[in-house]
């Protein structure tokens, strides 16, 4: 069986260990342009799966613009479309795991964003091991490159979202870049920015490394402990640093917040997450 035959099959996958379950000028002022914002539900997940309209709706009154599904809470997709349409919202996206991309799930999986309105397919995770080794990095890069050039055909984008394992180091280069200098342009790359910050990475650098790849960014606040997780723009992360760089170079057409409250039902420290941001001027 060759390399590409390899990559096509479940057992190629479960081979490589991946699971399957400041102040700026006019001049640069006009080079950015206004994003939206958009929530993740997977630390309110509760909230939603108890009554995802009446949290739509909540979330729409804060002011946010889209949100990014973490799953479906047994709901289909034209409902859930109903209910965004009915709170002026747009579907930011998905995380969706990689075997929804593969094989007699790709149909299925292109349909549900068709009707969720979103392109954005994004892997919140299950290739670590696979990401650990250097080969492990050049077949899942690889298989990335396959399933996106597929999913651009349909219409869809694909990308991957990071976690802490990502940021170590292989030959003096983080497995993060080593996988995307790997990919192609059309493999989006989530940055995560407290995911990247807590093990100590650089969540600024790689956006301008890869320019036009960051077209969603889960925006999270650092600040040296995990628990309690503060709002967004009362921790350390370089935020008008980050934004410059989305608005100029990263290509970004979305800011998405996730916020861990400590409780999946409450929604108190995601309304001060969109309520800093517009006092940003976000």
């Amino acid at each position: 069986m060759n390399r590409r035959n390899f990559l096509r099959t479940t057992a190629g996958v479960a081979a490589l260990g991946i699971g399957v379950s400041g102040l700026q000028t006019p001049a640069q002022d006009a080079t950015k342009k206004k994003i939206p914002i958009g929530v993740n539900l997977y630390y309110i997940r509760d909230a939603a799966a108890n009554d995802l309209g009446k949290l739509l709706k909540a979330l729409a009154k804060m002011g946010y613009d889209g949100v990014e599904f973490s799953g479906y809470y047994g709901i289909v997709p034209k409902e859930i479309r109903k209910m965004l349409d009915d709170n002026g919202l747009k579907c930011c996206g998905t995380q969706t795991n990689l075997q929804a991309v593969i094989g007699d799930q790709f149909d299925n999986t292109v349909e549900i964003h068709k009707t969720l309105g979103t392109p954005f397919i994004i892997v919140p995770g299950g290739i670590d091991e696979a990401l650990s080794t250097r080969q492990g990095i050049e077949l899942t890069a690889y298989l990335f490159n396959e399933l996106a050039e597929k999913l651009n055909k349909a219409g869809m984008e694909l990308g991957y979202h990071g976690h802490g394992d990502d940021f170590k180091k292989i030959d003096n280069e983080t497995r993060w870049d080593r996988f995307f200098v790997r990919t192609q342009k059309n493999v989006l790359m989530q940055m995560d920015t407290a995911n990247c910050l807590e093990v100590g990475g650089d969540p600024y650098a790689p956006i301008a490394k890869f320019p036009g790849r960051s077209k969603t960014i889960h925006i999270k606040e650092w600040n040296d402990n995990r628990f309690p997780r503060v709002p967004i723009g009362e921790g350390k992360t370089e935020w008008n640093r980050l934004f410059e760089l989305c608005e100029t170079v990263g290509g970004t057409e979305w800011y998405i917040v996730e916020h861990d409250p400590g409780d999946a039902r409450s929604l108190d420290g995601i309304e001060a997450c969109i309520k800093n941001l517009r006092n940003m001027g976000k």
